[in-house]
């Protein structure tokens, strides 16, 4: 087995994301790598709490009161404005809800009935409450309690997850991976400790900080009402939305071009006015919508602050949206091109804006149930149970809508069942895959080979013969992949994968048809493809074979992997699902870890003008200067000394035209480096750290990399 000794200390990883430019105080924190450290920091209440392999595991069933509060001495009363953050993953299925505990009065609830006693005195947000279906914060007052606020959660078993709470003076808001569950103004005191709470469950914490904003409060209007990406039910709407604190007035931007809206054109701008709602499509005087709204449309709308007395007036909003339900059929269940589906499934939909009755046909050829005009089962639900299916077979499904006066014919989907080809990547109507994309998937039961078909119209991909221009050619059973060369940025793609087998009498089995949309960027490395194989050699594809790194040398302090597998990062990710980990010591040392390029060394194709690579340090982390260079000899080094301590993921883009003014041929990129310290220097004094990279792309021109 393959073994990387580490010089620098495990370092410690925060999870900052922070919404504006001022640098947050840090008031506690503890990413649990070292158990005797992290015993001083907290106060086991009750459970079976533990410290190990960097994470703080809570491994106790028994009692729904398993309580771990940040310890007194490390908490300050006079932090009343506040962001927690920490990494989770729930270990146990069911009723077992992450919770989060603050605002605690001393004494802390010893035991579940305790939580109601006449001297608890407690704020409670139930992550994940109600059999794993609900998001609730409660307050607990000397005996009696309250709900504060209620929202559909799920939080998968078994998986990490982001959780965020923001506490100030006069409320509170919770996050789930970026995603408000409650905002809420309740703030009966503003003291009290902070503490994490696993409902007879067992889970992992790990990251975990509080710190405060530095910020006086965001001015911006917030809680949109309807919900930002919601479906509305209905043709007319009424939009409300809760005041910035400053605001006087409100700018109200609304239309169905998100890039109008967001840029505040003026055939979006519907008034300034004091109220906080306002009804859309009732045909009202001034209505810009006196039709009602358009079912199948989405809807962009932005509330700007304002406050003439006020210098930094207005204070531009975040651009929202909501949707109207389409008149057709919609949200199929499986989803369309879905693979593995039970051979005993009932299909399921949701039903076009103002259904009656569902025309369901069903059938495995695309022509016949695209074409078909009689025949369809009818039905006044949104189920239909096709009976039983075949493995490894592709079935195409359609549902017409009927509203009492016209019919609204659907489109077809497809599902194929178990056994069958499956897996593909890029995902199934990805919108923003990489313009160097390798697609790839796995084989059918009974594969011998794959028939790869491949193009940018739908029809003639789906009716694609051996003879047509969207085939390909044959890949044989191993080789599960296709790298069709590189795409046009911003178009949808076609592609089908067709199981072979001369020895098999059902053989030929036709795939389902699959599609993507190119981004705007090329990949040079994503970490996704690493793998844990030793020794080196035949299917091993180990990080550090790739990024060469200083291990085993005097002057190169760089060290990229982890210690055992996996090498690559797995649960400190920027996307996808690995990151590239990596141990500096600039001492008398430089840093460096360098990847030879293979198949990306034009980066002048498709425009791209940019390098952007996503990094993420931690406080911990000695503050030393950090590079990237082409080629060996182009160098830029970051304009932040301080990059290396930044606890949450950052952006660092680089115009690859400064690389050019220092003589490197963008159509030639031979390797990229990045380092740490002065390149080439070993003679001044350094120190240490770890960082994580992750998502190394190329971009072309953009508003916002």
């Amino acid at each position: 087995m393959a073994f990387k000794k580490f010089g620098a200390p495990a370092a410690l990883i925060f999870v900052l994301l922070f919404s504006s430019s001022v640098e947050a105080e840090i008031y506690f924190s503890d990413n649990f790598e070292n158990p005797a450290e992290s015993a001083t920091k907290w106060e086991v209440i009750t459970g079976d709490w533990k410290v190990a392999d960097g994470v703080y595991h809570q491994l106790s069933t028994a009692t729904p009161w398993q309580v771990s509060m940040i310890a007194a001495d490390k908490w300050n009363d006079q932090w009343e404005e506040y962001t927690v953050e920490f990494m989770v993953k729930p270990l146990t299925p069911g009723d077992a809800p992450v919770n989060v505990l603050y605002r605690v009065q001393d004494p802390v609830p010893q035991t579940w009935a305790d939580r109601n006693a006449p001297n608890t005195h407690m704020y409670r947000w139930i992550v994940n409450g109600w059999t794993n279906t609900e998001s609730r914060p409660y307050i607990y007052d000397g005996g009696t309690s309250a709900m504060l606020a209620q929202t559909p959660n799920v939080l998968q078993v078994g998986t990490w997850h982001h959780i965020k709470l923001v506490v100030t003076k006069t409320g509170m808001a919770g996050y789930v991976n970026d995603v408000q569950m409650f905002d809420v103004q309740h703030a009966k005191w503003t003291n009290g400790r902070v503490g994490i709470h696993a409902y007879s469950g067992m889970m992992d914490f790990d990251d975990f900080v509080v710190y405060g904003s530095g910020e006086e409060g965001l001015q911006k209007a917030s809680r949109p009402d309807p919900a930002d990406g919601a479906l509305h039910p209905d043709t007319w709407v009424s939009l409300s939305w809760k005041a910035g604190p400053k605001a006087v007035s409100h700018d109200v931007y609304l239309g169905d071009n998100f890039d109008d809206v967001n840029n505040g054109a003026a055939s979006t701008f519907r008034g300034n006015q004091a109220l906080t709602s306002l009804l859309v499509g009732l045909g009202l005087p001034g209505d810009a919508y006196p039709g009602g709204l358009v079912p199948g449309t989405t809807y962009y709308w932005r509330i700007d602050e304002v406050n003439t007395a006020e210098p930094n007036s207005p204070w531009k909003g975040t651009t929202w949206s909501f949707s109207i339900p389409p008149r057709t059929a919609y949200n199929p269940r499986p989803a369309d091109g879905a693979g593995s589906v039970a051979i005993t499934t009932t299909l399921a939909w949701t039903g076009g804006h103002g259904s009656k009755l569902h025309t369901v046909h069903f059938g495995d050829k695309y022509d016949d149930v695209d074409n078909a005009t009689t025949g369809g089962v009818m039905s006044g639900t949104a189920t239909y149970n096709p009976g039983a299916l075949q493995r490894q077979k592709v079935y195409y499904w359609r549902v017409d809508e009927f509203d009492g006066t016209k019919t609204y014919k659907g489109q077809v989907w497809s599902f194929a069942t178990l056994g069958a080809v499956g897996s593909p990547s890029p995902a199934n109507v990805a919108p923003a895959a990489e313009m160097n994309a390798i697609l790839s998937w796995t084989k059918s039961d009974n594969a011998g080979s794959h028939q790869v078909y491949f193009g940018m119209e739908k029809d003639a991909v789906r009716k694609a013969t051996a003879a047509s221009p969207e085939y390909k050619g044959v890949k044989a059973l191993g080789a599960e992949s296709y790298d069709p060369g590189l795409l046009a940025w911003n178009n949808t793609y076609y592609w089908r994968i067709d199981e072979v087998n001369n020895t098999n009498a059902a053989s030929l089995w036709k795939g389902p048809l699959w599609s993507f949309t190119t981004g705007d960027y090329l990949l040079v490395d994503g970490f996704e493809s690493y793998n844990d194989i030793d020794p080196p050699g035949a299917g091993s594809n180990r990080i550090f074979d790739k990024w060469i790194d200083g291990f085993g040398t005097t002057t190169n302090g760089a060290v990229v992997g982890n210690n055992l597998p996996p090498y690559a990062e797995r649960t400190v990710i920027h996307g996808g699902a690995q990151s590239m980990p990596y141990a500096y010591d600039t001492n008398l040392k430089f840093s460096e870890a360098t990847l030879t390029l293979a198949s990306i060394r034009n980066w002048t194709a498709q425009g791209v003008t940019s390098l952007s690579l996503w990094l993420r340090g931690a406080p911990a982390n000695t503050a030393v200067r950090m590079y990237v260079a082409l080629n060996g000899t182009a160098v830029v080094y970051h304009d932040n000394q301080n990059a290396a301590k930044i606890g949450g993921w950052t952006q660092w883009v680089i115009p690859l035209q400064v690389f050019a003014d220092q003589g490197v041929n963008l159509a030639n990129v031979t390797s990229l480096t990045i380092g740490f310290g002065t390149k080439g220097t070993t003679t001044a004094s350094g120190g240490t750290g770890k960082m994580y990279f992750d998502d190394i792309r190329l971009y072309r021109p953009r508003i916002t990399p």
